[in-house]
């Protein structure tokens, strides 16, 4: 579908988990392009001239669930970039449940296999994302990141805009495996 007013939906993770990786994004995206903290996509083009729909989706899938536990699980090239994979059931049926409700209004992007991941370089040479996707790689430990609900972005053109934030219920914390 197309639309004038894009909407990105994130899963929010929690600040002191996201630290990390957003000092790996400031120290390795170009500082040109790099207009946001890091963040896992979930979904890259919702029509925002159907917001409230949008936002009413959201609650009631986040109204069914605590926080979510996520692994940490890997160190991905993604060609022009390096990313860290990110694996949870929970967050999976997630994704499922929205996917489904989203559906009249995902594009090519959306429509792909999801791949949950974090960001922390993107749009260098192969040889500059080869030479990082290698330290971290060597580096790498597995670890948990917990999940806190989910925002909703505008994109405005580089830099995105935050529309609204919807919390998980907390009172049933998640231990997912991955």
């Amino acid at each position: 579908m197309k639309t004038r007013k894009p909407l990105i939906l994130t899963a929010r993770i929690e600040k002191t988990d996201l630290e990390t990786f957003d000092r790996l994004r400031t120290a390795h995206f170009p500082p040109d392009r790099n207009f946001l903290t890091a963040h896992l996509t979930m979904f890259h083009r919702l029509p925002g001239e159907y917001c409230e729909r949008i936002v009413e989706a959201l609650q009631a899938a986040a109204g069914k669930r605590g926080q979510i536990r996520a692994e940490v699980a890997g160190v991905r090239h993604l060609g022009s970039g390096v990313a860290f994979t990110i694996i949870s059931l929970a967050l999976d049926q997630l994704y499922r449940d929205l996917r489904s409700a989203f559906t009249p209004w995902l594009g090519g992007q959306d429509l792909q296999r999801w791949q949950p991941h974090i960001t922390v370089q993107n749009k260098v040479s192969r040889s500059v994302a080869d030479t990082l996707h290698q330290q971290l790689t060597h580096d790498f430990e597995p670890r948990s990141v917990m999940l806190e609900g989910l925002d909703l972005w505008m994109y405005m053109g580089g830099p995105w805009q935050l529309e609204r934030t919807v919390s998980f219920t907390t009172e049933s914390a998640r231990s997912e495996a991955p």
